[in-house]
C-alpha cells in the first residue's frame, strides 16, 4: 500500500520543476503562436493609419470604397462620388487600397 502512495506524491517525480515546466512550456508556445504575431499585426496596422493622406484611396471595415477628402487625429472624411461624403473615426480603415502620389496632409 505504501508503494502506492510513494507513486502519488508529486515531490517524488522531479520536484516543484516537474510541475511547472509543462506551463512554462505552454506559455512560450502560446507566446510564439499568438501573442507574438497578433502584436506585430497591431503594429503594422498602427502605422497603416499613421501614414493615411489626403486623397488616398481606401476601404472601411465596413466595406465601403472612397478616397479621403480631409483628415484629423481622430476622423477621416471619406468622398465616396462628387457629392457625397461621410465621416469615419480613423480606426475604421481597412485598408489603403491605393496611395495618393506627391500628395500631403
Amino acid at each position: 500500500m505504501s508503494q502506492w502512495l510513494e507513486a502519488a506524491d508529486p515531490a517524488a517525480g522531479g520536484g516543484i520543476w516537474g510541475l511547472i515546466l509543462p506551463f512554462i512550456i505552454m506559455f512560450a508556445v502560446f507566446y510564439f503562436l499568438l501573442i507574438r504575431p497578433q502584436q506585430k499585426k497591431q503594429k503594422q496596422r498602427n502605422m497603416m493609419l499613421a501614414q493615411i493622406k489626403k486623397g488616398d484611396k481606401i476601404t472601411t471595415i465596413g466595406g465601403l470604397h472612397g478616397s479621403v477628402a480631409e483628415l484629423t487625429d481622430d476622423t477621416v472624411v471619406v468622398r465616396v462620388n462628387d457629392t457625397t461624403r461621410m465621416t469615419f473615426e480613423r480606426s475604421a480603415i481597412n485598408a489603403i487600397i491605393e496611395s495618393a502620389p506627391g500628395s500631403a496632409e
